[in-house]
């Protein structure tokens, strides 16, 4: 992956969160954080 396209995807993912949190609010966006952090866990456990 170069620089580039690794600039792309973090603006795209800014990008992202910013449009959810000015159109939902922050509950989405912290329960997105908490499923995500259940899945590193489970996927550490099987690794």
């Amino acid at each position: 992956m170069t620089n580039r396209i690794a600039l792309v995807l973090a603006f795209l993912l800014i990008g992202a969160i910013a449009v959810d949190y000015f159109y939902f609010g922050i509950e989405h966006i912290i329960f997105l954080a908490k499923k995500m952090t259940d899945l590193i866990e489970w996927l550490a456990f099987w690794r």
